[in-house]
């Protein structure tokens, strides 16, 4: 915390509206701070103060999390006629035709797995999925092989040669079972 007020602020007067110009009263200041000095008031508001952005920073910092909430679709997501990740851009652009508002105070993560689901309505959406590839001895393998064999859908490759392997695809993020 900058403790040189000269190097954060551009006047230490308080100010009840600063858009009009309207300085605080010093009885004011005084039953509010229990001071009449403005540089400790000043540090005081600094400290304890809530920060007001402006309408351009409140707009920029909200286009970086709609930005950053696309990113993160294009990465959990692929087009499954392509089986590829579809480009920020498009994502943005469904986003957008779908009228999605991004909330400031929620993550990005958070809003994307809410917006998939609002995308799988208007454009062809998957969560990519993951390739898991499960390897044990063959004695641990007779006990629950089946077990694991009922968990994978697509099975892709078994092996019971040295040891037991089997890979497979499953839904992002996986389940613990």
């Amino acid at each position: 915390f900058e403790k040189n007020l000269e190097e954060v602020l551009h006047t230490d007067t308080v100010f009840t509206n600063v858009s009009r110009g309207q300085v605080a009263k010093a009885a004011d200041l005084k039953s509010v701070f229990k001071t009449d000095d403005n540089e400790k008031i000043c540090i005081e508001i600094l400290e304890k103060g809530e920060f007001q952005l402006s309408e351009k920073e409140r707009q920029s910092q909200l286009n970086a999390k709609f930005t950053e909430t696309a990113s993160n679709i294009s990465i959990m997501c692929i087009n499954p006629a392509t089986e590829r990740p579809y480009p920020v851009s498009i994502i943005e652009q469904a986003m957008k035709d779908a009228h999605i508002s991004i909330k400031p105070n929620k993550s990005a993560k958070q809003q994307a797995l809410e917006v998939i689901k609002v995308l799988k309505e208007s454009i062809p959406i998957e969560r990519v999925k993951m390739k898991i590839k499960v390897s044990m001895s063959l004695a641990d393998a007779k006990k629950c092989k089946d077990s694991i064999r009922k968990l994978f859908v697509n099975v892709e490759s078994e092996s019971n040669e040295d040891q037991f392997e089997i890979v497979s695809k499953a839904p992002s993020p996986c389940r613990s079972y």
